[in-house]
């Protein structure tokens, strides 16, 4: 007789359970793969979208930092119109030219030609490059054509400023002679005020003392020859900036400093009243101002008292 108490279970049930443990663990087995699976393909569309995004933001980045390139390089670089007083010292302070205006001088040569001080208003300055030369290759084929034609147009175009020049030297030398003095000579400057006198003791002068006089006037303010004579240099004076001197008839030089314009050039005759540039403030100065000398020679150090001179010709110096 069986065992009191026990019982033994079928052998079906045992099989069933184990299917069903079975089963149990196949599903548990199951749904972590399926997990799996999803898991994987989400990340793999992430990794997607994050590469896409990436790939859209170094895009914009790059076209960011080009355009500000672009735009850097265009305020560098840019194109300045030459106006009244202007000269070159001048326009490179104002634009921010490293180099100066030796630098800005370079870099225009071509368009402002030997001499770094003869600029006029209107002259179109390259700031932060070189301009480009104005010469251009031309084909073989109807060159001699293109030459005759352009070299035409050129004396045409010099034509008129020439004769234009002409016209206002003529007028000049007619006011020259209405202002003049009965000796011939006249003030450097017409109604201008004398700010530091010849002599003046001081440490900025090189020589100690002032060596001529200070007309005070506005930048542009038209300079006249005191006297008829040749001038003997006009350019570039170191701390003169801007100058010109003429040896006059009688033998004496007359010097002007710190001109924004030249008017006159070097071997030129000149009669006097003669316009032979513009006042400005060039060189070492302060302020713009006429600086002017009269001396026995060319050279700095001869100067001799320019009011005293001026009245010994009758020119009424206030």
């Amino acid at each position: 007789m069986p065992a009191k108490g026990k019982h033994r279970r079928p052998k079906s049930q045992r099989f069933i359970r184990s299917i069903a443990v079975a089963g149990t663990g196949g599903a548990a087995l199951a749904l972590p793969l399926l997990g799996a699976t999803g898991a994987h393909a989400a990340t793999a569309e992430s990794a997607t979208q994050s590469v896409s995004s990436l790939s859209v933001t170094a895009n914009s980045i790059a076209a960011e930092a080009v355009s500000a390139k672009s735009e850097k390089a265009s305020k560098k670089s840019r194109t300045y119109s030459v106006r009244a007083g202007d000269y070159l010292a001048k326009i490179a302070q104002e634009q921010g030219v490293t180099g100066g205006w030796k630098k800005l001088y370079s870099d225009n040569r071509t368009a402002i030609g030997a001499d770094p001080s003869l600029i006029h208003p209107g002259l179109k300055l390259s700031i932060g490059r070189k301009a480009a030369s104005t010469s251009s290759p031309t084909s073989s084929s109807g060159s001699a054509e293109a030459s005759s034609s352009s070299s035409k147009s050129s004396q045409t175009e010099a034509t008129q400023p020439a004769a234009e020049s002409a016209t206002a030297a003529t007028s000049t030398a007619a006011e020259a002679t209405n202002t003049s003095s009965s000796s011939g000579f006249n003030l450097p400057v017409a109604g201008a005020t004398i700010g530091t006198g010849y002599h003046v003791s001081g440490s900025m002068w090189s020589s100690g003392y002032h060596t001529g006089v200070d007309f005070v006037v506005p930048t542009g303010t038209s300079l006249k020859a005191v006297g008829a004579g040749t001038v003997v240099s006009a350019g570039w004076g170191g701390a003169y900036g801007n100058q010109v001197v003429i040896k006059l008839a009688d033998g004496y030089y007359a010097q002007y400093g710190h001109l924004s314009q030249l008017s006159v050039s070097a071997g030129q005759s000149v009669t006097a009243g003669q316009q032979i540039g513009l006042s400005g403030a060039t060189g070492n100065v302060t302020g713009p101002h006429l600086h002017f000398e009269i001396r026995t020679t060319p050279d700095y150090g001869s100067d001799v008292d320019p009011v005293a001179y001026l009245r010994s010709k009758g020119v009424a110096v206030g």
